[in-house]
C-alpha cells in the first residue's frame, strides 16, 4: 500500500501501480473522467505538488500537447500510484457541477506506450 495526499481531501491509501484516477475515486475525491479514463478529455487532470512519476505514456502526452497543458498537468487516467504522491485534483463534482463520468477500467487505457515526460530527472 502507498499513501497519497490529495489537497482538500486528505490522505488516500492505495495499491502500488494502481491507476490514480480509480484510486482518488475510491479514496472519495469527486474527480471527473467524462471519458471513462481513454485521455480524450482531460477532466481526470491534476496537478502534482510533489512525486510527478517521470513516466507518461504517449496517449497522455499526445493529449495534453494538444490541449496546451503540456508541463501544467498531468491525467490521473494514465498514472500509476506510488508512494511520495501529493497532488491536487484541478476538475471534481463539486467545483463543477458535472457528473463525473463512466468508470474507468482497471488497467491504464488505450494500452500504454511509455515515454518520459518533459523535465523529467531521466530525461536526456
Amino acid at each position: 500500500m502507498v499513501e497519497i495526499m490529495v489537497e482538500g481531501y486528505g490522505v488516500i491509501r492505495a495499491q502500488e501501480g494502481e491507476r490514480l484516477v480509480l484510486a482518488l475515486e475510491r479514496g472519495g475525491v469527486d474527480l471527473l473522467h467524462r471519458c471513462g479514463g481513454q485521455a480524450r478529455c482531460t477532466t481526470c487532470r491534476v496537478q502534482f505538488l510533489e512525486g510527478e512519476p517521470d513516466a507518461m505514456t504517449v496517449a497522455e502526452y499526445d493529449k495534453l500537447t494538444e490541449k496546451g497543458l503540456l508541463g501544467q498537468a498531468r491525467l490521473s487516467c494514465q498514472i500509476e500510484c506510488a508512494q511520495g504522491m501529493a497532488l491536487t485534483p484541478l476538475q471534481t463534482r463539486r467545483s463543477t457541477g458535472l457528473e463525473p463520468g463512466k468508470t474507468p477500467a482497471e488497467s491504464i487505457e488505450p494500452e500504454p506506450v511509455w515515454t518520459t515526460r518533459p523535465g523529467a530527472s531521466t530525461e536526456g
